[in-house]
């Protein structure tokens, strides 16, 4: 067990002197990771959290690792945590309540004691747990992996290990622990399958765990093929564009489209079924939206374009006085002068000061609007004016105009309005520059 376990740290590029943060919660696994880092020499504090669930038994869990870390001279930190309340005000089951109040508080103890890593006992047997419960829900291949061994400062080193091994090395070696009493429950999905599913799949294969092992490893490494081969395809065929991310339609007219799509868009809510339906509407009229409760993906013409539902934001004043200010993604610099060349810059405006009445009005366009583009002795609809352009669907939603006394000064990034367009007369300049935040 200590051979593999070294192995497996080198492996994970974990070294001596690294301050190591266990995680540790009383139980077989987390008790037997503790003895091996101990029996190994290296620098380890102690984290355990008492999710309150349990009544006394879990006050006498975080007395009993306190009262290991006293006795082996380990340094040690507690938290109590109202789980129950927690789950009912973010709308979350307790388990993932748990989950989220344990790794916050743990990055907390890091950040504050200079330590490298979190460590977790997860072992072989809760990463097919995982692959198990993702199979029922419903999964992409991702989702067949299993537990990671190592993300960003978070390591779990006993991922080689059975529950079985652990179990019989804690025996060996008179490990002291404490029994989850939750652990021989069937309420907790973990559980079922611990206790029905996977016991019924040893009767077909008793070597079951060291045949999905083996299994995990060949599809981790067939997911980083796919994950170099998607990052090509990325750089080729998507880019953000004034916070609009765009998609190519052409990169996705493949059988492999809806899956290509899934795997840039389904970190905005977006399912496998809608990544489908958005390929087979490729080819129909432009305009068509797809929603999350987030974000909103459209069918232009070239490309498919995803943006953020965002409807708090609608206008701010801007005061006379004022020199900068804010509207959703956007920030506008004010700046005064006596300078009457305009830059010829898209995201600036130069306009007659004296022309304007405070306080202006920045806001996003509406249907209807209108002004006379710089150069035009005639009206015309923004809209108009927008499809002359060829702005984008996406791009319309975040359009902003500057208004003056219910007169638009300027499509903000675009056009300025020719009423207030500088000339000879003009003495005193104010210019407005855009640009995202």
């Amino acid at each position: 067990m200590k051979e593999k376990f070294l192995k497996h740290l080198e492996e994970l590029g974990v070294v001596e002197t690294d301050r190591l943060l266990l995680a540790i919660s009383g139980g077989h696994d987390s008790m037997v990771m503790a003895h091996l880092f101990q029996l190994c020499n290296y620098l380890f504090g102690v984290a355990h959290v008492n999710f309150q669930l349990r009544g006394e038994d879990s006050d006498r869990d975080e007395q009993f690792v306190k009262d290991w870390c006293s006795q082996n001279k380990i340094p040690s930190f507690s938290q109590r945590v109202e789980t129950n309340n927690y789950a009912t005000e973010k709308k979350l089951s307790v388990q993932m309540a748990a989950r989220d109040l344990r790794y916050a508080w743990f990055n907390e103890v890091l950040n504050q004691n200079g330590f490298q890593y979190i460590v977790t006992a997860h072992h072989l047997n809760d990463s097919i747990e995982t692959v198990l419960i993702n199979l029922a829900r419903g999964t992409g291949l991702e989702g067949l992996t299993g537990i990671s061994a190592k993300s960003g400062n978070l390591i779990r080193p006993l991922l080689f290990a059975t529950r079985a091994e652990l179990e019989n090395y804690a025996a060996q070696h008179e490990i002291a622990w404490r029994e989850d009493s939750s652990n021989v429950s069937d309420d907790y999905q973990r559980n079922f399958i611990r206790h029905h599913i996977i016991p019924a799949f040893k009767k077909l294969n008793p070597s079951f765990e060291e045949t999905i092992k083996e299994t995990l490893s060949k599809i981790k490494s067939e997911f980083s093929l796919l994950e170099a081969d998607l990052k090509v395809w990325k750089e080729e065929n998507l880019f953000n564009e004034n916070n609009v991310i765009k998609i190519k339609k052409s990169g996705l007219e493949f059988p492999e489209g809806a899956a290509r799509l899934w795997h840039c868009i389904k970190d905005f809510g977006f399912r496998f079924s809608a990544c489908e339906d958005i390929v087979r509407a490729l080819h129909g009229q432009s305009g068509k939206h797809f929603l999350t409760h987030s974000h909103k993906l459209i069918v232009d013409r070239d490309f498919l374009e995803l943006t953020t539902i965002n409807d708090t934001w609608t206008q701010a004043s801007i005061e006379h006085e004022q020199d900068s200010a804010t509207l959703g993604p956007w920030r506008i610099e004010i700046l005064r002068s006596n300078n009457t060349e305009p830059s010829g810059n898209l995201s600036e405006a130069s306009v007659d000061l004296e022309k304007l009445s405070f306080p202006l009005v920045w806001r996003k366009w509406r249907a209807g609007d209108s002004f006379y583009p710089l150069g035009m002795s005639q009206q015309k609809k923004i809209s108009d004016f927008l499809i002359d352009r060829k702005i984008s669907v996406g791009e319309k939603d975040s359009i902003t105009v500057l208004e003056s006394n219910d007169r638009i000064v300027w499509v903000a990034g675009h056009r300025i309005d020719n009423r207030f367009r500088l000339t000879e007369s003009t003495n005193r300049v104010i210019t407005f520059s855009i640009s995202h935040i």
